[in-house]
């Protein structure tokens, strides 16, 4: 006699999700993720950019699924293109931003005996990073109700993809329109994600990129050699910290996460409201993260040497620093990515580069400590960018929780499968790489800063001084809006007239969203109005950045 209650219908639901090993969508996966790996080795060291691979992915997983040979047919399930884009873009950046740009600045040190066991903790880093977002994505603190703006973008390809009509045109439209406005030099990524994120957070980061762009010429002040940017990071970084600690309280009364609705055999629907990770598994994910930093910097403290350069105490200071640093370097960059898009990992970085140096670090300590922190953040946005887009494919399901947490599940899964290709690739391309010379820019960066010091204490009054803005920004914007961070994250970014582009596209925007509503006769067309305007507008906007994202892959015939 079979077993019909809810929870046998339940997980026979969720066991029905496509699973990340199955063997041709793993050999696809494995294949992919070394096409990942080796686009992001070469762009970022020779053009110092890592590009988002899941567009790529996705319309490669889509073009197989259309050959009808054997098993090649299962390709056109979205939840398997989901799985695809998911591990090329995890290898893209793990390889690009995780791994070889740290190992590269013991390296450019003139510590190569150094860069193994930086290696390693590059490893632990990123393996820590990915597991902290799988415990804690939709949860109040980083919720998939939020933009994540590039997890739109490969979701809104997959379904243009899958059902053609308006939405593929809309779709193929805008990504032709960012193409060729890449191709003149403007950030049509910033555009794009104008049309998908928090109005307020995105106007503070459209404002931070014009001040950073005008601000030289009209005030004939360098705002980043005067260290502005980093103080508001500061500032609005440590306020935000303060907020997350804040949302970890438990407060039961109202609450509505981790509640997912039934009633006897009925099956939960989805529902934008109801978070699947309560404030229990949240505080329980970021304390378990920590401890893993902790011990993960211990053991790059062993393998580096770091015990013969410190003192007892001076070592364990740096151990729990370097855990604590990367674990706000994940949370600021995962937050500057989940509102913008974009995430500043370079210069929080950094930030933490010259609180080193105040604090009087040694020399190779000191690189580990920079090395460790930058091997976190980008992995920990881009698995969010592409959790953001499995939780858009998956909204239909029935029963909608169970097989929500199944797919996320084997997205971690086929992640898991493109960094360790991600691993091989950089453990057998670092030599032959750096030997050529091609290392990432940024780390020739902080290797430049830690050899030249800081003279005096001009860096840390400024920082300082600048946090209190900053801080304020933060704290009165609130935690839905990240004021503070974005505006920072504009600053620190300083891209070359995106500013304007962000600015108009929220222009556009405002207007579209009014005009949809003008014609309507009632409170209830009016209404349904927004969701039809947001819809059109998310379509433009994935465009942009897949068009974007197009034309920055095409760049390696240039690296090449």
């Amino acid at each position: 006699m079979s077993d019909t209650s809810p929870a046998a219908a339940e997980a026979a639901q969720a066991r029905s999700h496509p699973r990340a090993l199955e063997p041709v969508t793993l050999i696809l996966t494995v294949i992919l993720s070394v096409l990942g790996a080796v686009i992001g080795l070469v762009l970022i060291t020779t053009l110092g950019i890592a590009p988002n691979t899941s567009v790529i992915g996705a319309l490669i997983a889509m073009l197989i699924g259309r050959i009808s040979f054997a098993a090649l047919t299962r390709m056109r399930d979205p939840h398997r293109q989901n799985l695809v884009q998911s591990a090329i873009s995890g290898s893209t950046f793990a390889a690009a931003n995780s791994l070889v740009t740290p190992i590269a600045v013991p390296f450019l040190l003139g510590e190569p005996g150094l860069v193994w066991p930086m290696l390693g903790g590059a490893v632990i880093g990123l393996l820590v990073d990915s597991w902290v977002l799988y415990r804690v994505f939709d949860s109040k603190l980083l919720p998939a109700s939020a933009a994540w703006p590039a997890g739109i973008a490969a979701a809104e390809t997959i379904k243009a993809g899958d059902e053609g009509g308006r939405k593929a045109r809309l779709l193929g439209i805008s990504a032709v329109v960012g193409f060729v406005g890449s191709l003149f030099k403007l950030p049509m990524s910033a555009a794009g994600v104008a049309f998908l994120g928090n109005i307020w957070a995105l106007l503070m980061f459209g404002v931070g990129l014009l001040v950073a762009q005008y601000a030289p010429g009209l005030f004939h002040t360098d705002l980043g050699a005067n260290y502005v940017p980093h103080g508001v990071m500061i500032g609005a970084g440590l306020v935000a910290l303060v907020q997350a600690v804040l949302m970890m309280r438990d407060r039961r009364s109202g609450s509505r996460e981790a509640a997912p609705r039934r009633s006897g055999a009925e099956a939960d629907v989805f529902d934008e409201e109801t978070r699947t990770v309560d404030r229990g598994r949240l505080r329980r994910g970021l304390l378990e993260g920590f401890v893993l930093f902790v011990a993960g910097a211990l053991l790059i403290a062993l393998m580096g040497g770091v015990v013969s350069d410190m003192s007892g105490w001076g070592l364990v200071g740096w151990v729990l620093l370097a855990g604590a640093a990367a674990l706000v370097h994940q949370l600021i960059v995962g937050l500057a990515a989940m509102h913008s898009g974009w995430f500043p990992a370079f210069a929080v970085t950094l930030i933490f580069l010259i609180l080193g140096l105040v604090l009087g670090i040694p020399m190779v300590p000191l690189a580990l400590l920079v090395g460790y922190a930058a091997s976190t953040g980008p992995a920990f946005a881009d698995v969010g960018f592409d959790f953001k887009a499995g939780w858009l494919l998956r909204k239909g399901a029935l029963p909608w929780h169970p097989y929500e947490m199944a797919g996320r599940r084997q997205q971690y899964i086929a992640q898991l499968v493109g960094f360790a290709v991600a691993i091989v690739v950089v453990m057998i391309a670092w030599k032959p790489f750096f030997a050529d010379g091609r290392v990432p820019p940024v780390a020739q960066v902080y290797v430049d800063t830690i050899k030249a010091g800081l003279t005096d204490t001009h860096a840390l009054t400024m920082m300082v001084l600048w946090a209190i803005p900053g801080a304020l920004i933060q704290f009165f914007g609130g935690s839905s809006r990240q004021m503070g961070v974005l505006l920072a994250t504009g600053l620190l970014v300083a891209t070359p007239q995106a500013g304007w582009l962000v600015l108009a596209a929220l222009a556009v925007r405002v207007a579209y969203s009014r005009w949809k509503a003008r014609g309507s006769k009632t409170p209830l067309a009016e209404a349904s109005a927004q969701p039809d305007a947001d819809n059109d507008l998310a379509l433009v906007g994935a465009g942009l950045v897949a068009g974007s994202s197009l034309h920055d892959v095409s760049q390696i015939y240039k690296a090449v």
